[in-house]
């Protein structure tokens, strides 16, 4: 069999949509969104399920089903149809629908029902760009109640990604939290336990500085089934887009990742300038000057290069190239802001075309693109 995807205009169409509550909430969240005007045909819930916690403001018309015998009742909810979806109703009534639709010449389609039981989907996001979303993190969207997502994460198309989530902004920005983690978790929590499938969407991978072990375990402790779906790191991804490789043969055999969200302790910074190889800070044009004074002053070679790469895999992609003796001076004269990244390594002499900058201030290379 070979399925066709289709993407139809839905605004003002009728459609009845034919399933359980719980089942058919995804469905039909996506075809109000759509500008579809919904009727749900209400078939028996599933045992355990709780469709009077699902909260919705939606506006749905709903009815109770007829049964597969009750041609008159059919008729009467298909004949104004234009569209009729089947969700998990039972096989006798989904057959009969059916061939009562045919000769309405009343499209028909089918969905899988939504989650039955409340969860929570941590999932990583990648650094930005829809495209670097893995096939399960595209999923968990899809199959999405609720949505908590950051600054960071994939934003842009969110809501094609998610049709029947409600979308809940709870991004942070650097010494601004208008929404604390506590009442995140507290989020989490609470729409997984009214029967929600809630994501957690956070850029990068949640366990890379995403506090993602945390929200894991606020899940736990309170009972509610998680999951983590891994994402793209922006500490490999972002580098790579502007062709640096946080290790090389020959050059780099390892990469340490540090949060410049804190100034590292001197102890800190002398065990990262022994160690060698490729350094990645995150979260750091705040702390940039300290943290790159801080690892001269233990030892390590003025003339490294260095790299800042802002807004990585997004338009407006920008990477500033220096050494880490004036890398935090060079931010400033071109004003690096955050999202960034900062490479500091031999490997950043890698990058393609570092001898023929795109833009050339006082000196220094600076690309406006990947």
């Amino acid at each position: 069999m070979i399925t066709v995807q289709l993407d139809l205009d839905m605004t003002d169409r009728s459609v009845l949509v034919l399933g359980s509550v719980v089942g058919a909430r995804l469905a039909v969240a996506r075809l109000v969104r759509a500008g579809a005007r919904v009727t749900l045909a209400r078939t028996p819930d599933a045992p355990g399920d709780r469709p009077e916690t699902l909260r919705t403001a939606l506006p749905t018309r709903t009815v109770h089903a007829p049964g597969p015998d009750d041609t008159t009742g059919l008729l009467r909810l298909l004949g104004p149809a234009w569209l009729l979806v089947t969700v998990d109703a039972p096989t006798a009534l989904v057959e009969r629908a059916t061939r009562l639709a045919g000769q309405l010449r009343v499209m028909v389609t089918d969905e899988a029902p939504a989650p039955r039981r409340g969860q929570v989907t941590l999932v990583g996001g990648g650094p930005g760009s829809p495209g670097l979303l893995t096939v399960e993190a595209v999923a968990a969207l899809a199959a999405a109640d609720v949505v908590l997502h950051d600054r960071l994460g994939p934003a842009d198309g969110l809501a094609d990604l998610a049709p029947g989530a409600t979308l809940v902004d709870v991004g942070k920005q650097p010494y601004h939290h208008p929404v604390g983690q506590r009442e995140i978790e507290e989020q989490l929590v609470g729409a997984a336990q009214a029967g929600l499938s809630v994501v957690r969407l956070k850029g990068g991978d949640p366990f890379v500085l995403g506090r993602g072990g945390e929200e894991v375990r606020a899940c736990l402790a309170a009972g509610v089934p998680v999951r983590v779906v891994p994402g793209v790191s922006s500490a490999i991804a972002v580098p790579a887009s502007c062709g640096i490789p946080v290790t090389h043969r020959g050059v780099s055999h390892a990469f340490t990742v540090v949060s410049g969200h804190q100034r590292p302790s001197e102890e800190e910074l002398a065990g990262l300038a022994l160690l060698g190889g490729t350094i990645v800070v995150l979260m750091g044009v705040v702390n940039l000057e300290q943290i790159a004074a801080g690892l001269v002053r233990a030892g390590m070679d003025p003339a490294t290069p260095a790299a800042v790469v802002e807004r990585g895999w997004t338009d407006s992609q920008r990477s500033t190239f220096s050494c880490l003796a004036s890398l935090a001076e060079d931010a400033r004269r071109v004003q690096v802001a955050s999202p960034a990244v900062v490479v500091i390594g031999e490997v950043v002499r890698l990058a393609p075309g570092l001898g023929d900058p795109a833009v050339v201030l006082d000196g220094l290379p600076v690309w406006t693109g990947p």
